[in-house]
């Protein structure tokens, strides 16, 4: 293992799954993030469990389109309990990775760590940090947001937007501790997300999720999202690629351009934002997502293929009129 990543694959491995040698580990990567799937890889056999690897591109071709029923197939047959995806993203990749997923934490009911986009900073900072604290984070936000009628946020960069929530819609605390069967997250973790009812406003989004953040990055300036009942309204970007991209993106379904995830970004390790969305999100902060609610955790009652994320970080919040956290700071 190169020794780097010592930290961030023994809290993968360790701390966030709890593997021992008891488990049986599927690891599902792509060829441009191997070392990094070998690091975790050599930690969960340390453990003495037992793990078995897929590559993508040994069944696939790129970008990969859907999920082949040879790895399905396989999978079933090692009937593992816990399981990884550590790989990069491309366009249409939501189509591999959502059955994916589904295969693993509901059929087969795996804990899972969830790594699209991981890369060799990520494993250096947001996933050696302090889970301990993370933990105890996310548990306290979770507390205080789970109950939450309304939820306003503002930036420096021009987000003000007011999220309401419904009662019999969950909030689900990624605290990046998934040590019971068919719990899954992102990580690095840190996080606390619902289905919103509602949001309301303007998001200036500094950086976007699914492969948006592997093609542009942060965006500068950030892209002006209106969004109105819920629903994407307009896009303001000086960038006519970009543009493009998101309209096309907003267009794959009737609820692609609905607001399906509100969440709080509670790594309170994280110390600035790197250019890549699977940690940034992380970052105190609020991310909104457009498409799919995750209803089979959310209990939303309505579906979409796909799922984007934009980012509002250093953001200030207020949960029913009491602020939480400023500049991305939390208060409690």
């Amino acid at each position: 293992m190169q020794p780097e990543f010592a930290a961030g694959a023994r809290n993968a491995v360790r701390t966030c799954l709890n593997i021992g040698p008891e488990d049986r580990v599927c690891i599902i990567r792509d060829r441009p993030r191997q070392h990094i799937a070998e690091a975790i890889e050599e930690e969960a056999q340390a453990t003495g469990a037992t793990v078995r690897t897929w590559t993508m591109e040994d069944h696939v071709s790129r970008p990969a389109t859907s999920f082949p029923r040879s790895i399905a197939d396989d999978i079933i047959h090692f009937a593992p309990t816990a399981s990884y995806f550590i790989g990069t993203g491309q366009k249409g990749e939501l189509a591999f990775r959502m059955p994916m997923r589904e295969l693993l934490t509901q059929q087969l009911q795996c804990r899972h760590g969830h790594m699209i986009g991981i890369d060799d900073l990520l494993m250096q900072d947001g996933m050696a940090a302090d889970y301990e604290e993370i933990y105890r984070v996310t548990r306290q936000i979770y507390e205080i947001v789970r109950q939450a009628h309304t939820i306003s946020v503002t930036t420096s960069l021009g987000t003000e937007v007011v999220a309401t929530f419904s009662p019999s819609l969950k909030w689900i605390p990624c605290d990046g501790r998934y040590w019971e069967q068919g719990r899954w997250g992102n990580l690095p973790e840190g996080e606390t997300f619902t289905c919103p009812q509602s949001v309301d406003g303007l998001i200036a989004a500094e950086e976007m999720g699914d492969w948006f953040t592997e093609k542009y990055g942060l965006l500068s300036p950030p892209v002006r999202l209106v969004v109105k009942g819920g629903r994407l309204l307009s896009v303001e970007t000086p960038d006519v690629q970009l543009s493009a991209d998101i309209h096309e993106y907003m267009a794959q379904h009737p609820n692609s351009n609905r607001t399906g995830e509100f969440a709080i970004g509670t790594n309170v390790g994280l110390s600035r934002i790197v250019g890549n969305f699977l940690q940034d999100e992380k970052f105190p902060g609020v991310h909104v997502a457009f498409g799919n609610p995750y209803g089979f955790e959310t209990g939303a009652d309505w579906d979409c293929p796909s799922h984007v994320d934009v980012l509002a970080s250093h953001a200030n919040v207020s949960v029913d009129g009491r602020a939480i956290m400023e500049n991305g700071r939390f208060l409690v």
